[in-house]
């Protein structure tokens, strides 16, 4: 009997780790203009063109149908299973997840299913993800696999610098008169998530002071908790991204991979935003 991990595609995930670790991933979903494409089937490339010429889309959860197959395979070979999902306060999926272990309940009551919420999104997520797939190889039961994914919620921080606040403004993130006094005043927010919410952490001014000063913070994280990995994001702005982890590398040395950020977060965040996301030795929080 295996332990088997199950995510969402919020999580963006490299495709070979996940084929590696055996992580399976079920999709949220994109709308555009009344056509639906699950985000895992559609390449960012084409996504963000897309929205160039038809506008910000909307996005919803993952089916419960598809949630319930892909349980349900795990279950039906025997395998206990621990799902992490997107925070609960920006997502459905978490609900719905713990809804779909119910019913698999049901039908195979000794089934051994944990669900838990990441409280968070991209490689916040995916961070407690890997690090519970690694411990799954390892041989290490449910209840401790759980714990190594908790534990790692704990240890992580995901810090990001919007473009601009359109879409935010649109998605309800930051008021109407903030977003146009921000954009006039070039004030860029530094963002976070906290309590599985998106927060400011502070506000600058200019989007090349703003980059300096999340590298401090991230900094000042390593030197107070140490630091174990990290990735950087971007949202259609790879040359951006490299800027930054040429930035990091003059500061730390540390092995930096480079995360495109897929449709659904894209479209409440907005091209050309660029973050981290790392976990620590220590508890953050």
């Amino acid at each position: 009997m295996a332990v088997k991990i199950l995510t969402d595609s919020t999580s963006y995930i490299d495709e070979s780790l996940k084929r590696e670790l055996d992580i399976k991933t079920v999709s949220l979903n994109i709308l555009f203009d009344g056509e639906n494409f699950k985000e895992m089937e559609i390449d960012n490339e084409s996504f963000y063109k897309m929205m160039e010429e038809k506008g910000i889309p909307t996005s919803s959860q993952p089916s419960v149908n598809d949630l319930y197959k892909m349980m349900k395979e795990v279950v039906e070979k025997g395998d206990d299973l621990i799902g992490i999902f997107i925070s609960s306060e920006m997502s459905g999926t978490y609900s719905s997840a713990v809804m779909v272990r119910e019913m698999i309940l049901e039908e195979y009551p000794e089934a051994r299913i944990e669900i838990i919420d990441s409280r968070s999104n991209c490689m916040q997520l995916g961070f407690a993800v890997v690090t519970a797939a690694r411990a799954a190889k390892e041989g290490k039961g449910i209840a401790e696999i759980k714990e190594v994914a908790e534990e790692n919620i704990k240890r992580s921080r995901f810090l990001f610098i919007p473009h601009n606040l359109d879409y935010l403004k649109k998605g309800g993130r930051i008021g109407g008169a903030s977003a146009l006094i921000g954009n006039i005043l070039k004030i860029i927010p530094i963002l976070t998530v906290e309590n599985g919410k998106t927060t400011i952490l502070s506000k600058v001014r200019t989007k090349k002071n703003a980059v300096i000063t999340m590298v401090d913070k991230l900094i000042e994280d390593m030197k107070n908790y140490g630091l174990k990995e990290l990735v950087v994001h971007h949202i259609n702005c790879y040359d951006e991204a490299l800027e930054l982890v040429n930035l990091i590398k003059e500061k730390i040395s540390i092995d930096i991979n480079i995360s495109s950020i897929g449709p659904v977060i894209g479209t409440h965040v907005g091209p050309r935003a660029i973050g981290i996301v790392y976990y620590t030795e220590r508890n953050i929080r």
